[in-house]
């Protein structure tokens, strides 16, 4: 049985054991209708938390929301709501956020998952969603960790994907968010933008901690690889043979979500917050590295940062920086 230590504070990915109650604790996770993000919010929920189902189709999340209390959400016996997210509009992004903003005073919990979407022409769109919803919300997020015994978090989804990208991947500008990719190791176009676009997430990340250590604001930011997991086999546009290769011979997402749930509850994390500040997790929460070297590149990550917020002031979309002042670090 795989374990993840720290201190005398154990947490049991089997079994799920080591996550204290959740009780009074806000979460949102995207792309949660189905795959590890369905799981993560089955286990957020089942020790106690309020848990947003942040999806773009309505109707699938009150199905996948039925379906999770059917299954039985007890001990913890939390809430499920649904928020309605379309990550592939920057200004909805901001929209659904906003709606948030005026239902809920505080978020403990920020997870992202975006699933895989064939549609997507272009690896800007599936990033800057995410950025501008992440930003829109740091507000309340900041707010909460400010709390006596606050303890927020923001997990973002990766890929071990990237791994199968070329090195010296730019974004500097459009162009480079829009590259075709076509000298990857990756079968086709839109997979290769999905797994450029799970670059920009550990990016992100690592700014992100960068940032608010800078402004001596206490949220952890992770990236997380969940491992070779189904929820692929629940993406649109992914043939039929790859989806049952995939949900045979990969772990299902109840399993594939103990990373995330771990990032996102385990005591673990708070407990020595100074190695998990940014960090990228491997199965079962594990410390590990970005499988692509330029995802440890902290000139990229700011170069990602700065040309995100240029494109978004382009499309007349103003998020809140952060302000770092002076106790910024390199």
């Amino acid at each position: 049985m795989s374990r993840s230590t720290t201190g005398d504070v154990t947490f049991i990915p089997d079994k799920l054991e080591g996550i204290p109650s959740l009780n009074g604790k806000i979460a949102v996770v995207t792309g949660g209708n189905g795959g590890i993000g369905y799981a993560t919010i089955q286990h957020l929920a089942r020790h106690g938390a309020t848990v947003y189902m942040a999806a773009r189709n309505e109707a699938k999340a009150q199905a996948a929301i039925k379906r999770l209390h059917e299954e039985g959400l007890a001990p913890g016996n939390g809430q499920v709501k649904s928020l309605r997210l379309d990550l592939s509009n920057p200004a909805l992004a901001r929209t659904a956020a906003e709606e948030l903003l005026s239902e809920e005073d505080r978020l403990d919990v920020l997870s992202m998952m975006a699933h895989f979407i064939s549609s997507m022409k272009s690896s800007a769109l599936i990033h800057i969603g995410p950025f501008v919803f992440t930003m829109t919300l740091l507000p309340l997020l900041t707010k909460t960790a400010a709390e006596l015994k606050g303890d927020v978090r923001i997990v973002n989804v990766s890929s071990g994907g990237i791994a199968f990208l070329r090195s010296g991947i730019r974004f500097n500008d459009r162009d480079d968010f829009n590259d075709e990719h076509k000298w990857d190791i990756i079968p086709g176009p839109s997979l290769a933008r999905y797994c450029r676009s799970k670059l920009a997430n550990v990016l992100f990340t690592a700014e992100l901690q960068r940032r608010l250590d800078g402004a001596g604001i206490p949220i952890l930011a992770m990236s997380v690889d969940p491992g070779l997991n189904d929820a692929a086999s629940h993406a649109s546009g992914i043939s039929y043979i790859m989806s049952l290769l995939v949900r045979t011979l990969w772990t299902p997402p109840a399993r594939g979500a103990f990373t995330s749930v771990f990032a996102a509850a385990a005591p673990d994390v708070r407990a020595d917050a100074e190695r998990y500040r940014g960090a990228f997790l491997q199965p079962p929460g594990r410390i590990g590295t970005p499988p692509h070297p330029d995802a440890r590149n902290p000139a990229l990550a700011r170069e990602l940062w700065d040309t995100t917020e240029r494109l978004l002031t382009g499309m007349g979309i103003d998020v809140a920086s952060i302000n770092t002042g002076s106790r910024e670090r390199s």
